[in-house]
């Protein structure tokens, strides 16, 4: 048997957990001997307060979103680089050395950046001899992962390869597998040929429903042969909100845990009105919808925003146009369509371990490689 360890961070829904539980599932569904398990460190150090973090982190972006963006800016992306988090590791750095210690795995795989400090931290120290690989699921990669002595990188980008190999991280150890999603999404798309009489648009506020969605909804009362489905997740009142609208063409939906559905959803849509989320973007890629951006949350996905706009793959909401006539227009632009099919093209093109079986192949190489046991390595191209 083997043990993989996956560290996401907090307990709410979120792209960390969705790539871990992802990832896992392209492990278990090919192999049964493959045991995995997802631990979160702060619950582990303290759950009471684990869940404190989590409450003032939605309450601040929610109230207090430039500050937040702020304070994001300053300690975690470009703010100084490879900092040293001494209170932090003061705090964790005992903890993350426990779970290691007591769990014994052979792989480990973090999908967001404080637990892949720590274990950098502890492998600069010797007291980790863990594979460890950092699966980033932003396009872009904060101060706060680890580097140095990780030993292998899942990227979503070429742009974000290229970051690593200028910090002085060996090519040989990074991959571009883009950000890995669930395989019910890789279905090709079953949806039968219409005649666009009508659109079928679908919209997104990841799990806690956020964004400026109700706002973006109430001046769409004219029906203009669009129907919207509004994914609300766990945003009850937007859900109510939705239905007191009672516009016939504008259909909430309740939070979505089944993939096989999720899917249906994403089949039956033209086009997709979301947040830059990695994980939701890198969904709609995947399945080929063209992307519309309602907002984006501070931080993070502020910096998703400019990156992705930069790669072409994805149009931002102009919050002084009617937004079913942007949408028409798009469909109604033979050029628009074209330039995002071939920015799509060019984002799959730089991929070097695209689908979940070759991700599948190249983790059952590395979990052979650290007992000695080494396999046939599936053949990956150094692109550029």
């Amino acid at each position: 048997m083997k043990k993989v360890l996956f560290f996401p961070l907090l307990q709410m829904p979120s792209g960390h957990h969705q790539v871990a539980d992802t990832i896992a599932s392209y492990l278990i569904e090919r192999d049964e001997t493959i045991v995995c398990k997802k631990i979160d460190l702060l619950s582990t150090w303290n759950s009471l307060i684990e869940s404190m973090i989590t409450k003032t982190y939605l309450e601040w972006i929610d109230h207090f979103p430039k500050t937040y963006a702020w304070a994001y800016k300053h300690m975690a992306h470009h703010s100084n680089a490879h900092r040293s988090y001494v209170y932090y590791e003061l705090l964790f750095l005992k903890t993350m050395k426990q779970i290691v210690t007591e769990e014994n795995p052979d792989l480990i795989f973090c999908t967001h950046g404080f637990p892949s400090y720590f274990l950098n931290r502890l492998k600069m120290k010797d007291q980790c001899d863990v594979p460890v690989i950092n699966v980033y699921t932003d396009f872009f990669i904060n101060d706060i992962w680890g580097r140095e002595m990780i030993d292998f990188h899942f990227v979503p980008t070429q742009s974000v390869k290229s970051d690593l190999i200028q910090d002085h991280i060996s090519e040989d150890s990074i991959f571009i597998t883009g950000i890995p999603v669930s395989e019910q999404f890789m279905q090709k798309d079953s949806k039968l040929a219409h005649d666009h009489s009508r659109w079928n648009v679908l919209i997104s506020g990841g799990s806690i429903g956020a964004g400026n969605i109700i706002d973006l909804l109430a001046s769409q009362n004219s029906d203009k042969g669009i129907d919207y489905f509004v994914l609300c997740g766990k945003n009850k009142k937007l859900y109510e909100k939705i239905k007191k609208l009672n516009y016939k063409h504008i259909h909430p939906l309740p939070y979505v845990t089944s993939k096989v559905k999720m899917n249906e959803l994403y089949n039956l849509a033209d086009a997709i009105i979301t947040k830059p989320g990695g994980v939701t973007i890198s969904e709609a890629l995947q399945k080929g919808i063209p992307i519309f951006i309602h907002s984006a949350l501070p931080g993070q996905e502020e910096i998703n925003l400019q990156l992705l706009n930069e790669l072409n793959l994805i149009y931002e909401i102009n919050d002084e146009e009617l937004l079913s006539d942007q949408i028409i227009h798009f469909f109604e632009n033979p050029t628009l369509m074209e330039q995002y099919h071939h920015s799509l093209q060019s984002y799959f093109s730089d991929k070097q371990v695209g689908n979940p079986m070759e991700i599948y192949i190249l983790i059952k190489h590395l979990l052979a490689s650290t007992t000695g046991q080494e396999q046939p390595m599936m053949k990956v191209e150094n692109k550029h």
